[in-house]
């Protein structure tokens, strides 16, 4: 590491510094959301992770939201799944399933490489790398010779129940897209994946790509998750596309020689943190947004917790009567602050964004109710919803219910 004295930063300022790099320091644009705007997006997050859960609507489709404003998701699909002549994104594993620019793909190929020989792919899929691969193999050529193919297109689909009960198809075919001979083609309206050969889905600028040695497409990804973030510690760094603590120490170590990573101190945190040296570092920061609970602002839940004294977690797979605050509960940010979470559900008969508990943070200021009001109905338009209704549970429901009855303005 370098010798340079480390620079010390407010805990108020690595909020600040943490949100303009995560893109809310920009103001919402009007009009129009174009294609720029949207990977403008994408430059500041490095990817969107993706959730087949729609309670709400699917994850994917609100980080943009919470920095656009209303945009129509008509977008993204086009970028992530039209056609291949206009693609900017492809989808691949990288925090999680995610949704990443084009010309991130030769950066992780290196993980490709290891699923190819069955390493760092979850259990079911391991023998389809070795004494299984022949089966593998068979799907790959029925997808070379048929075109592209979903799980449920192949004979005795269905696998044996229970959350991982995932047939042999669907197994050999995660191999197949973990190892990257094949990718997300497109995405049914039950938003199951339609593979096809990676050949014919992504530009052939972009597999004509190099592909970098390992421990330069592992810097490569650390200043990435390091621009996102602005300000972070190691663990920081390296969960954002998941590598080994060992590849993140070695590739930040060499990035901190190099000056591209600044060491640094942050108040109250533990561990050492670094710098961005692009990073903006504003005095003040306005904002007000609805975060999806895998937005790459607070994924990382310690973060979080360091950064606004916040404990979220979330409950989907927590026994209702355990639930603190519900099932798809969405932080609030305001300003430079988490001052709410609101458990959203889009009840669609009724055509209503229904807010199913409202809880404020300790020490909210008193426009959070007004100001949350004015975001759900923004997010209620953009789904297609008539109105927001609040259901009388959470210490901020009452408020929060005189408020959506208010017109207002929508700031």
């Amino acid at each position: 590491m370098s010798d340079t004295p480390p620079v010390k930063i407010s805990l108020a300022e690595a909020r600040r510094i943490a949100l303009a790099a995560q893109g809310f320091s920009e103001p919402r644009p009007p009009g129009p959301i174009s294609r720029r705007r949207l990977m403008r997006v994408l430059g500041h997050t490095g990817l969107l992770q993706i959730d087949s859960v729609n309670v709400l609507t699917r994850m994917h489709y609100l980080p943009l939201f919470s920095r656009l404003g209303d945009y129509p998701r008509a977008l993204l699909d086009e970028a992530a799944w039209g056609r291949k002549s206009g693609r900017l994104l492809f989808e691949y594993w990288a925090h999680e399933a995610s949704l990443l620019p084009l010309a991130m793909q030769p950066l992780l190929r290196w993980r490709m490489a290891q699923a190819e020989r069955g390493l760092g792919v979850w259990g079911h899929m391991k023998p389809f790398a070795g004494e299984r691969r022949g089966e593998a193999e068979a799907f790959l050529e029925r997808i070379d010779g048929e075109g592209p193919m979903a799980a449920s297109d192949f004979e005795g689909h269905k696998g044996s129940g229970g959350w991982w009960g995932w047939s042999t198809a669907k197994s050999a075919l995660e191999w197949l897209f973990w190892a990257g001979r094949i990718t997300t083609s497109t995405r049914r309206p039950s938003f199951e994946r339609v593979y096809d050969l990676t050949e014919r889905v992504l530009p052939t600028a972009i597999l004509d790509t190099p592909t970098p040695n390992d421990a330069d497409a592992h810097r490569a990804l650390l200043r990435i998750a390091a621009r996102s973030l602005g300000v972070a510690t190691v663990k920081d760094l390296r969960d954002y596309f998941r590598q080994s603590p060992l590849d993140a120490k070695r590739g930040v170590a060499e990035l901190v020689e190099a000056g591209e990573l600044v060491p640094a101190v942050v108040e109250g945190w533990s561990q050492p943190a670094f710098l961005h040296p692009g990073a903006a570092r504003p005095r003040k920061l306005k904002a007000q947004a609805l975060l999806a609970p895998f937005d790459p602002l607070i994924w990382e839940r310690s973060r979080t917790e360091r950064l606004w004294d916040v404990r979220y977690r979330i409950e989907i797979y927590t026994p209702a009567h355990k639930r603190e605050h519900g099932y798809y509960v969405l932080p609030f940010l305001l300003d430079q602050a988490l001052v709410a979470r609101v458990d959203l559900k889009s009840d669609r008969a009724p055509g209503v964004l229904r807010v199913q508990a409202a809880h404020a943070e300790p020490d909210a200021p008193a426009e959070t109710a007004e100001r949350l009001a004015a975001e759900l109905r923004r997010m209620a338009g953009w789904l297609g919803l008539e109105g927001v209704a609040v259901e009388p549970r959470g210490d901020l429901a009452e408020r929060l219910t005189d408020a959506v009855g208010m017109r207002g303005e929508s700031t």
